[in-house]
């Protein structure tokens, strides 16, 4: 029954700041010697335990808030929270739960700040926020930056920012006037913005007269990751210049570091207007501060202004160096990166890409300019006009660093004539080549024969022996033969056994024959009668 008359609170809320955690909230009731406890619970995943507890700080408190952060440890669970009122024996239903995670929730105390006017500037030393703090929401203190609004202390100010490190000198500051600041911390890692700092204010001073000898105008050229340090001095004295370098990291600490610059080898006691500090630069070291210091002759001192120098941001892409080759339908081109192909900073950590650009080198004007984009070192180009020069550069660029080179000098080629031509005159010749041999071929097979029956007809090649070329005539001219018969070339070697015996039985039975013919009467002529007495007479003394 008691629960009923007393009302729950209202409106319940959670502040925290870096690990300092405050409940507050409304109680609209109009009880007097009310009281208000609350409860929290999270789940522990290494007990499993989610019971509501009793939240230490908020435990009979009068007023309508109360700093529990004694009670919480783990920042990065999820947390519900309670509170009721009590008044003896009565207590009022419990509020809304509200749920909170802390680090989600947290806020970033102001920095500390100490402030030292010194030759017409303000040194700065800023405190991370919780310096002083054992238990910390922001392990990595590190990590903050620090963002500065500061200006005059005057009816007309115009406020300025900037980003410090957290010892740092604010220059270019009008002497003798009072200027007012404050300092803000900011957490990248979270993107949380803390509270600003109580604002601070103090006078400048009178700064000291610059001194002629000392380095101005300093700046940094760097290419291909070559870099130089470059400075003027009006005085015309002798004066030697150091150069020295501090590593950046140095300064996003809170410990004093003006102790920790070093000279750059090399650029030691030099009178020379220009140093190469390419030996102290890596693509892995991060950035670095320069300085020149001015000795003069007669032994004083005189340090520059600072230059910082981001190796991969600072220095500048050269142009590559570009060679061209042609075949038969393809342009190559073959691409040197800037610095050459031993640079490993420039190849590898750029992520470089290439833009060709590509055009026909001729007397038209309005000849379009083509481009294309490769990555690797080596590229070709289709779709060639033959007999044509085209003309190729190249520039280097890196999408990651928004950086790109100038372009290279131009290369040009001239593209082979058009093969079809010569093709065309070389199948004309072999399709006319073809046809002579159709027509020669039976051609001359047929004057080869033609040639083989005059031969054999007029010029046999096998002559009659000598013992019977005396009547050869009489032979071809003997009745017993056509003469529309074709001569069959049968020669044979006669014989003749010379004994008186059977010359004359030969001689007889030649007679005989030579009368048998002119008795048959198949061919009676005087010519050939004397003929036949001729021979015989003539084989009868050749017998003899």
């Amino acid at each position: 029954a008691g629960q009923t008359n007393l009302k729950s609170p209202q409106d319940i809320q959670v502040y925290v700041l870096n690990t300092n955690f405050t409940l507050r909230w409304n109680y609209t009731g109009n009880d007097t010697n009310v009281t208000f406890s609350a409860e929290y619970r999270f789940e522990d995943f290494e007990t499993g335990e989610t019971e509501w507890k009793e939240l230490a700080g908020c435990q009979n408190v009068t007023r309508t808030e109360c700093d529990f952060s004694s009670a919480i440890t783990k920042y990065y669970d999820k947390h519900h929270v309670r509170i009721r009122a009590e008044r003896r024996e009565e207590v009022s239903p419990w509020s809304s739960i509200v749920e909170m995670t802390p680090y989600d929730i947290a806020q970033i105390s102001p920095p500390g700040i100490e402030l030292q006017s010194i030759n017409g500037a303000i040194k700065i030393k800023v405190s991370p926020p919780e310096a002083n703090q054992v238990q910390k929401m922001w392990i990595d203190c590190l990590s903050f930056k620090y963002n500065l609004v500061i200006w005059e202390n005057s009816s007309n100010a115009e406020f300025r920012n900037r980003s410090i490190f957290p010892i740092d000198i604010i220059d270019d500051l009008a002497p003798d006037t009072t200027y007012c600041l404050k300092v803000q911390a900011i957490y990248p890692t979270d993107s949380k913005e803390g509270l600003f700092s109580p604002i601070r204010c103090v006078k400048t001073t009178h700064k000291a007269v610059n001194v002629l000898f000392c380095a101005t105008n300093v700046s940094v050229i760097a290419l291909n990751m070559k870099f130089h340090l470059h400075w003027n001095n009006k005085y015309k004295q002798h004066v030697s210049y150091n150069v020295q370098y501090l590593i950046g990291y140095l300064k996003k600490l809170y410990d004093d570091y003006s102790m920790k610059w070093l000279n750059v080898p090399g650029c030691e006691n030099i009178t020379d207007t220009q140093c190469n500090f390419s030996s102290i630069i890596t693509a892995t070291s991060g950035f670095f501060y320069l300085r020149v210091q001015a000795m003069s002759e007669y032994n004083k001192s005189c340090l520059s202004n600072e230059v910082k120098v981001d190796p991969l941001v600072t220095n500048e892409i050269g142009p590559p160096a570009v060679k061209v080759d042609i075949s038969d339908v393809l342009l190559h081109i073959q691409i040197s990166p800037p610095g050459g192909s031993e640079n490993e900073v420039m190849r590898d950590h750029y992520d470089l890409s290439y833009r060709v650009l590509y055009w026909k080198n001729s007397s038209d004007n309005e000849e379009e300019i083509k481009t294309k984009e490769v990555k690797q070192t080596i590229g070709t180009i289709s779709d060639l006009a033959p007999a044509t020069l085209y003309c190729v550069k190249v520039q280097a660029f890196s999408k990651a660093y928004n950086k790109s080179s100038h372009f290279s000098k131009e290369e040009c080629i001239k593209t082979p004539g058009d093969k079809i031509l010569p093709l065309i005159i070389l199948a004309t010749f072999v399709t006319a080549l073809f046809a002579v041999l159709l027509v020669a071929t039976p051609l001359g097979f047929a004057l080869y024969q033609a040639y083989n029956k005059i031969k054999y007809v007029f010029f046999p090649s096998c002559q009659p022996p000598l013992n019977i070329e005396g009547f050869g005539g009489q032979l071809f001219n003997s009745p017993f033969l056509s003469t529309t018969e074709e001569p069959i070339e049968n020669c044979s070697i006669i014989e003749t056994i010379i004994t008186e015996e059977a010359n004359q039985i030969d001689f007889k039975d030649y007679k005989h024959s030579k009368q048998s013919s002119r008795d048959s009467g198949n061919y009676s002529n005087d010519d050939d009668t004397s003929g036949s007495k001729v021979s015989e007479e003539t084989l009868e003394k050749e017998i003899v």
